[in-house]
């Protein structure tokens, strides 16, 4: 079943403008500048970032609203790049290697990646699929090579079963990061996504993600639950590894402004930090949000704990789930998720649908918890 996506966008996500009229931002002139030593390495960005762009918009015989062109739209994202892998056309995002945090980075992504961990069904860690370094070129940083992926919370989830079938897979990343003495430090909502290959086969566009890839109309989609998607936890620019887990570090500012060891000072435990973070993310993006998650609120009270110490391991975590996941009936996990904010009319004609489709997963035998 294909759906329209919702004109929403992703929570947290920073678009930076352009510069006037289209022209490219100073973010988006580093890129410009090292277009041609990025292609020599097989990759092709958007001819927005060809030194030898000319802009669609501008040309007599375009008639297109810039607004609707692809070459119009500026990269959301200052480090990041997406393009395109040159020998099987396969999307992916190129990644600046910082200065401040590249190094970290770079020994966690590569340690997640190694032929020993990267198959690991428990690896819900980003992936790097190369590293580019061309010395003696423009590219005066090195870029990392990793796959084309979606925030985790666009579109809305439809049903309880998907909320589940999210923070199974995101615990099960969590543990076995912390499993391996790494602490990811920056569990935050911009940092858990989803690989959207399959739900959406036909691509959408990187700055308008709602939008087919030419822009000419929304970007078709199935749902999780007919395509379940795979989560990833990225990002690992303030993640750490450490001797063991009952460890204590320097509290280091993630995008979790809220976070207790911003202010209580000290050293803390950063594995603990993580849960609070993950708990947050449920509390902000589903408990506050959304109707219907009041059973997760003694988790996530637990989890987001002002004491660190009060906060259970990630085992815990997944123990006290998995008895929270026993009490949820079939009939609640096929259930619609409705926003607090929705109109009553317009979740009215959601549950309609949702009734639809729910008729149709239980034919076609799809799985109440849609786990890939």
């Amino acid at each position: 079943m294909v759906d329209s996506v919702a004109d929403e966008r992703p929570a947290g996500r920073v678009n930076f403008e352009s510069g006037g009229n289209g022209s490219l931002s100073n973010s988006e002139l580093w890129w410009r500048d090292r277009y041609h030593d990025i292609v020599a390495s097989g990759y092709k960005p958007r001819p927005r970032y060809d030194p030898g762009w000319q802009p669609s918009w501008t040309r007599k015989t375009s008639r297109k609203d810039s607004f609707v062109t692809d070459d119009f739209q500026p990269t959301p994202f200052r480090s990041v790049m997406d393009a395109t892998r040159m020998h099987d056309g396969k999307r992916v995002m190129l990644k600046k290697v910082l200065p401040e945090e590249g190094s970290h980075e770079l020994s966690i992504i590569r340690f997640f990646s190694s032929d020993e961990l990267r198959t690991n069904p428990s690896n819900h860690c980003v992936t790097l699929l190369e590293l580019i370094d061309t010395a003696g070129t423009k590219l005066d940083k090195k870029l990392m090579v990793m796959p084309f992926l979606r925030p985790f919370n666009h579109p809305r989830f439809q049903t309880f079963g998907e909320f589940v079938a999210f923070f199974i897979q995101i615990c099960e990343g969590l543990q076995f990061m912390h499993q391996n003495n790494v602490a990811h430090r920056d569990c935050t909502v911009n940092n858990i996504m989803f690989d959207p290959s399959d739900m959406y086969p036909k691509g959408y566009h990187i700055s308008r993600i709602n939008r087919s890839r030419d822009l000419k109309g929304r970007a078709e989609r199935h749902t999780r639950t007919d395509r379940p998607p795979r989560y990833y936890l990225i990002n690992f620019g303030l993640s750490r590894k450490y001797s063991s887990r009952e460890v204590v570090d320097e509290p280091l500012r993630g995008g979790d402004e809220t976070t207790p060891e911003h202010s209580l000072g000290g050293r803390c435990n950063p594995f603990r930090t993580d849960i609070y973070n993950l708990g947050n993310v449920v509390r902000e993006q589903f408990l506050m949000k959304c109707n219907g998650f009041e059973f997760m609120q003694g988790l996530v009270d637990e989890m987001t704990d002002e004491s660190p110490e009060r906060r259970p391991t990630i085992e815990g975590v997944i123990k006290g789930f998995d008895h929270i996941r026993s009490s949820l009936s079939t009939i609640k996990l096929r259930s619609l998720i409705s926003l607090k904010k929705d109109p009553r009319l317009f979740t009215a004609s959601r549950h309609v649908r949702q009734l639809i489709r729910t008729a149709r997963y239980i034919v076609l035998k799809k799985a109440a918890i849609p786990i890939p």
